[in-house]
């Protein structure tokens, strides 16, 4: 195995479900370069690729459909919102999630729409007819959130920190 390919299995490994262009920014490596590793770690069953709305992600094998749609949204700053409010609350009216994130109620329903289709929420109608919007399977969400996400979280603030340290640096070597 190339020292590039295995840098990219270890990659997906310490990052499940990582988007492509995230990958290939984070490893500053060419996007041909890129797509050819990955085409050669699925064909021997070592990555496995999961595309949602516009991206495809990567994991280990180990992760099934739904924790890789899981994974794969969580890693997206609404989605992962939306969930968190949803794992703190419970069922919560969409209008009360829209107001909560500051958003329009299309882009929370276009949110819930993508979820709903990975089985991670579902909707219903109270008896006024308001969308109540709840998880699938809350303890398995939660459950599997706690054994991969503090590393998640911890390589997001990390990632954050890094920006703004790049900015700050930036800012002195103008003044």
């Amino acid at each position: 195995m190339t020292d590039v390919r295995r840098r990219v299995r270890d990659h997906v490994r310490d990052n499940p479900g990582v988007h492509f262009n995230e990958l290939v920014r984070e490893l500053n490596i060419a996007t041909g370069q890129a797509q050819y590793h990955l085409r050669r770690l699925g064909r021997n069953d070592e990555v496995v690729a999961e595309r949602i709305r516009g991206r495809t992600h990567y994991f280990e094998p180990e992760y099934d459909a739904w924790e890789r749609r899981v994974l794969s949204l969580y890693r997206r700053e609404t989605a992962r919102e939306l969930i968190t409010h949803l794992l703190e609350d419970g069922p919560i009216s969409a209008s009360t999630l829209a107001d909560r994130l500051d958003l329009a109620r299309s882009t929370v329903s276009w949110h819930v729409d993508t979820l709903e289709d990975a089985g991670i929420v579902e909707r219903s109608y109270d008896d006024r007819g308001r969308v109540e919007v709840a998880l699938t399977r809350p303890e398995e969400t939660v459950a599997f959130l706690r054994a991969v996400t503090p590393s998640l979280s911890d390589r997001l603030v990390d990632r954050f920190m890094r920006l703004v340290d790049a900015g700050l640096h930036g800012v002195e070597a103008e003044e």
